[in-house]
């Protein structure tokens, strides 16, 4: 068995319970909190609310792009 010098308990439990392999998988680092990753009704209502109206607005832009687009190539037309 072997029994490395840094944490030696805690590699010895890894060894014991994923075998060598285990010695592969990262374990560095803080562990992530039990958060919950939820958001309250009420924001997720707004942040909904506000992606709708994002995308009307973005729609509305890409259509007027558009008109603009078409007029100028009127123009330009007219001038030959």
């Amino acid at each position: 068995m072997i029994i490395l010098k840094s944490h030696p308990i805690n590699k010895q439990r890894i060894y014991l319970t994923e075998g060598p392999e285990g010695f592969a998988i990262e374990r560095r680092g803080r562990h992530s909190t039990n958060r919950s990753k939820e958001l309250p009704k009420k924001v997720e209502e707004d942040l909904l609310a506000e992606v709708q109206r994002l995308r009307a607005e973005n729609e509305y832009l890409k259509n007027l792009q558009a008109l603009v687009l078409e007029d100028e190539r009127r123009q330009h037309k007219k001038r030959r």
